[in-house]
């Protein structure tokens, strides 16, 4: 009996996982582009200096401003299931740049080349998550979204 109210409690809960989870993570990379690209603008984020240091070539005033406005962009399209192709496009055009100073600032990125990463390597690397999320989120492109009891409800009543 308490294993068939446990499969049953777990199968339930898989159930909202499937139904929710993809909103969730569309949600939360689009909350983590926004907040973190507001802060470059705002003169605000820590990344600021070693985007300073990794792309010296470029001007600093113009350019970490356009990189914070450009992971806005990329947040809010996020947010908006038409424009999520956008969002995707802008990502796999900026993430390479990300991993910039783990080649051209090993010194900064590590304590020991390759194995150890400091704070601002594990920044880094943990890029490889966003990466994957925006993959997870590029596989629902073009497929419908689960329908909850409330849409199925709703559509039943509509037709």
């Amino acid at each position: 009996m308490l294993i068939i109210k446990f499969r049953r409690t777990d199968q339930a809960i898989a159930s909202w996982m499937q139904a929710h989870g993809i909103t969730f993570l569309r949600v939360s990379l689009a909350i983590v582009f926004i907040w973190f690209g507001l802060l470059k603008p705002l003169g605000a984020s820590p990344a600021n200096e070693l985007v300073e240091r990794t792309v010296y070539w470029v001007d600093p005033r113009w350019f970490i401003p356009f990189l914070g406005w450009w992971e806005v962009a990329i947040g809010v399209c996020m947010l908006w299931r038409p424009l999520i192709r956008v969002s995707i496009a802008l990502l796999a055009l900026q993430m390479p740049g990300t991993f910039l100073p783990l080649v051209l600032l090993p010194q900064v990125c590590f304590v020991h080349v390759p194995w150890a990463p400091t704070l601002e390597g594990q920044y880094i690397i943990k890029n490889l998550v966003l990466i994957s999320a925006a993959i997870v989120i590029g596989g629902t492109v073009g497929v419908r979204p689960p329908q909850t009891e409330r849409n199925r409800d709703r559509s039943r009543t509509e037709s």
